[in-house]
């Protein structure tokens, strides 16, 4: 048995054209903990409730391993993170995460990503997220997809804009012990339905059934 069969996830697929999201495994991990560590955003910015990424290198990595074997261990159908490396040409450049609680019965999900600073500006933050909702809406049978930003982050702001979410309120919250805006979003089944091609990604999934099944999606209610 190889781990795809005994673990699921490690056996989805999000693909178009030279992106490639999946869950990397513990050697892909450390490539990417080096992307974070490379640098995400600009030293004034603060883009995370939690500066994960602000600290010795060790540290940081270590963090990075911590965080990502934990989300592995917790997937069930109550709770799931999937926190998908993005790779482009097979080259790690970032995080694409999707996730739910009680989604079997919502169908509703967040994604949250981060994309290594050297490869900021390249329209790959926005084609990761359209991979993300595609897997959302057309693998997972979402029925809508909410993503957060702080108001001082354009650049996040920005590509949730573009892709047409609709505002859905504003939150203060605690960003390291100073109040912070954060903006929040929401996409629809209906408004995802509603883009035109011209603005769909070219996404093939692949490894989903197995993933379905774990999560409980296919199960018909008592």
């Amino acid at each position: 048995m190889d781990l795809a069969s005994a673990f699921p996830p490690f056996g989805l697929r999000v693909s178009s054209g030279d992106l490639e999201l999946r869950l990397p495994d513990d050697a892909e991990l450390v490539r990417l903990a080096e992307v974070a560590v490379a640098g995400i955003h600009p030293p004034e910015r603060s883009p995370f409730v939690v500066p994960w990424n602000v600290g010795e290198p060790d540290e940081v990595r270590r963090g990075f391993l911590q965080f990502h074997w934990a989300s592995r261990g917790k997937v069930s159908p109550e709770a799931w993170a999937f926190e998908l490396g993005v790779f482009r040409d097979g080259t790690p450049v970032g995080v694409q995460g999707v996730g739910a609680k009680a989604f079997a019965a919502t169908r509703s999900a967040g994604t949250g990503s981060w994309l290594g600073l050297a490869h900021h500006g390249q329209g790959i933050g926005k084609r990761m997220r359209l991979m993300a909702l595609h897997l959302l809406f057309e693998g997972f049978g979402a029925a809508d997809a909410t993503t957060e930003a702080f108001d001082d982050n354009p650049e996040s702001n920005g590509v949730t804009r573009s892709l047409g979410y609709a505002p859905n309120g504003v939150a203060l919250v605690d960003r390291q012990g100073t109040r912070a805006a954060e903006n929040r979003y929401r996409m629809t089944r209906e408004m995802w339905a509603a883009r035109p091609d011209l603005h769909r990604p070219d996404v093939t999934l692949s490894g989903v059934p197995p993933v379905r099944a774990m999560l409980g999606l296919d199960e018909q209610p008592a």
